[in-house]
């Protein structure tokens, strides 16, 4: 007698949690924010001066906290240590453990000689950290050769970043949310969206409304730039020229969770363009809407994606629990930055007013 069974499918949790999601919303953001430092710092433009000193500080409040969410998802510091004592070299997750370490580093040594000049004036107008700041500031030498070499070094790190995070997540092919060309261009156009906002964030803090017209500009075509992806997308999808696109596209459309999730992510990005283009000295709405349409693009992407049934129709509906890989894990993220905030603020003036 002969017995036939038939697999329809089985259902799993993701792999990748709330703090992966974290941690590539932090990491874009921050390599963002530091490109927009360039111009004001390195380039010397006037205009651009506090702009990016501003979006100096955002860089560096998420490039530190990006590496504590990834190793809270690698759940261990061994993982991360393995990469070094087994690289492997045909694996874009491995590659990513050496492009952090320098874009990390190179920011951080970019950061301390943009800031030594702001350092030594501390050290002058005396006080109880007048020894340390007369110490970190090394002389307090504005050095624009070294500062460009600096940024140099970190520029290489951050574009290695942004590829990085893009290829890893399109080279798996199980994954049809994943697998397409455009995912790490839509990472990298969001990433600057997310960066853009952390720096309104920060100017919203620090009351420096003057710097919104040039940010809300190029949150606009970051924003635009991201419509024109999402739309290339899309008609891949519809007119079937993408089959995984389309596979995807399907998925998520007769989902429950994700299908009022995807338009409520692209009505509040029409929102948030509409609102930098119809006020562009707006700070906190655009801020707060810019940071969260990258960070929901990414949860959709990772989240969802991973609820696509691989084989079958058995589609995994995530429930995001309140423990250290739920809110609470994201709640910690946000802690941590909210704490370096708080502490680069209160060593370091950022402003140029404070600093008179």
């Amino acid at each position: 007698m002969t017995t036939t069974v038939e697999v329809l499918g089985f259902a799993r949790g993701p792999d990748w949690l709330p703090w992966a999601v974290q941690y590539f919303f932090l990491i874009g953001v921050s390599c963002a924010a530091f490109f927009l430092s360039l111009p004001g710092l390195v380039w010397r433009l006037p205009r651009w001066r506090m702009p990016s000193r501003l979006a100096l500080l955002a860089a560096l409040i998420s490039g530190l906290t990006a590496p504590v969410a990834l190793m809270a998802d690698l759940h261990q510091p061994g993982r991360f240590i393995n990469f070094y004592l087994h690289p492997n070299f045909g694996s874009w997750m491995a590659w990513g453990s050496f492009f952090i370490p320098l874009y990390v580093g190179s920011l951080l040594l970019y950061a301390w000689l943009c800031l030594r000049p702001t350092l030594e004036r501390l050290a002058r107008q005396g006080g109880r950290l007048e020894a340390a700041y007369r110490l970190v500031a090394y002389g307090g030498h504005d050095s624009p050769r070294a500062i460009g070499l600096a940024a140099l070094s970190a520029s290489l790190g951050a574009c290695l970043l942004l590829l990085y995070t893009g290829m890893e997540t399109m080279v798996v092919s199980a994954r049809v949310l994943w697998n397409s060309p455009l995912v790490p261009l839509v990472f990298l156009s969001t990433a600057f969206v997310g960066g853009i906002g952390m720096t309104l964030l920060v100017a919203a803090l620090s009351g420096r409304r003057d710097v919104a017209p040039a940010l809300n500009r190029g949150l606009a075509l970051a924003l635009a730039a991201t419509f024109v992806l999402l739309a290339a997308w899309f008609g891949g999808a519809l007119s079937g020229h993408s089959p995984v696109a389309a596979q995807a596209w399907s998925a998520l459309a007769s989902s429950r969770p994700w299908g009022p999730t995807g338009l409520w992510f692209l009505g509040t990005a029409v929102f948030t363009l509409w609102l930098a283009v119809r006020f562009p000295r707006s700070l906190w709405p655009t801020a707060l809407l810019a940071l969260h349409g990258a960070w929901l693009l990414r949860w959709i992407v990772f989240i969802g994606g991973q609820g696509i049934p691989r084989m079958g129709n058995t589609w995994f509906d995530y429930s995001i629990g309140i423990g250290p890989d739920g809110l609470l894990g994201i709640a910690g993220s946000l802690g941590l930055a909210l704490f370096l905030y708080i502490v680069l603020t209160g060593l370091i003036p950022w402003d140029e007013r404070a600093e008179a």
